[in-house]
């Protein structure tokens, strides 16, 4: 099961204390559907419950008997309200009579609670949602210009910071980051979702960490790597032609000190010396100078 279907599945277990909380998911489901207009109620979905749900309170609050039809595999599920007078019916119930532009009507939510009810019908209805451990992405799929419009203002009523783009001419309502995305799952009312994600969130964020630590840790030992291995090649030059004698005492200590200790930074033979990180690296340096001098 996806993370956009666990969502979903939890948003069909709510059960709503007020009736105007059920209507106003009922129309959060409609308007987001297929259609919903004089011509034609539809709603169209993978989620046999969600059409199970659809068509109860299709009856409950608008009175219209209605049935569910799914493909030759059962793979979608859609309920069609093709007659005048039963869409006339719906539309009325939720003040949508009149022709026009279809916008959000506000009068249809009688408490701060049909907000959120309303917003996990039309999650219900056009929402998905990418799992957190792949991809932090929330999106509302609206077939209407002004409708797209109406719900970017809506959500950001709610405090929400949507975007709007079009893809494959349909208007994509959406969220990216995790921060956003979990605000808009608890207030649909997803809160184990939101948990789940925020946990996933800090194990990824862990994760990260570890691998940028590894990495920083990896790059520093390759460096001094890097940097014994052309001390080692110096003091050998030097010894070869000239034998270690031929430095300075303080520069042959040194390097009899970097020959027995080829694994250490700077740091640590800075420790081992007494000496400070930028007095190891003058000295090394001076002898790095007159191998390539020889």
């Amino acid at each position: 099961m996806s993370f956009s279907q666990e969502v979903k599945n939890e948003l069909l277990e709510i059960e709503y204390e007020k009736s105007c909380c059920e209507k106003a998911l009922l129309y959060g489901l409609c308007i987001f559907s297929k259609s919903f207009s004089v011509l034609g109620i539809s709603i169209q979905t993978e989620n046999e419950r969600i059409a199970r749900l659809f068509r109860k309170l299709i009856k409950k609050y608008c009175n219209v008997n209605c049935f569910i039809k799914s493909s030759p595999k059962g793979r979608s599920f859609s309920v069609n309200i093709d007659e005048k007078s039963q869409c006339d019916k719906i539309l009325g119930v939720f003040g949508h009579n009149e022709v026009g532009s279809l916008k959000i009507n506000h009068s249809n939510f009688d408490c701060t609670d049909c907000v959120n009810a309303f917003l996990a019908g039309a999650f219900l209805a056009c929402g998905t949602v990418s799992d957190p451990k792949k991809d932090y992405h929330l999106e509302f799929t609206v077939p209407f210009s002004n409708l797209s419009k109406s719900l970017v203002t809506f959500l950001e009523e709610m405090e929400l910071t949507p975007k709007l783009s079009n893809r494959k001419g349909y208007n994509i309502v959406y969220f990216k980051g995790s921060q956003a995305i979990e605000d808009c799952l608890y207030l649909m009312g997803a809160s184990s979702a939101m948990f789940e994600m925020m946990n996933i969130e800090i194990v990824k964020d862990f994760r990260n960490k570890a691998n940028r630590t590894a990495n920083c840790e990896a790059a520093n030992i390759e460096r001094t790597v890097k940097a014994s291995f052309a001390h080692i090649e110096a003091i050998e030059k030097i010894e070869k032609i000239k034998g270690l004698d031929y430095l300075k005492k303080d520069l042959k200590e040194m390097a009899v000190l970097r020959k027995e200790n080829p694994e250490l930074s700077l740091s640590e033979l800075s420790k081992l010396s007494g000496l400070s990180r930028s007095g190891v690296n003058h000295r090394l340096n001076k002898i790095l100078e007159i191998a390539q001098n020889l």
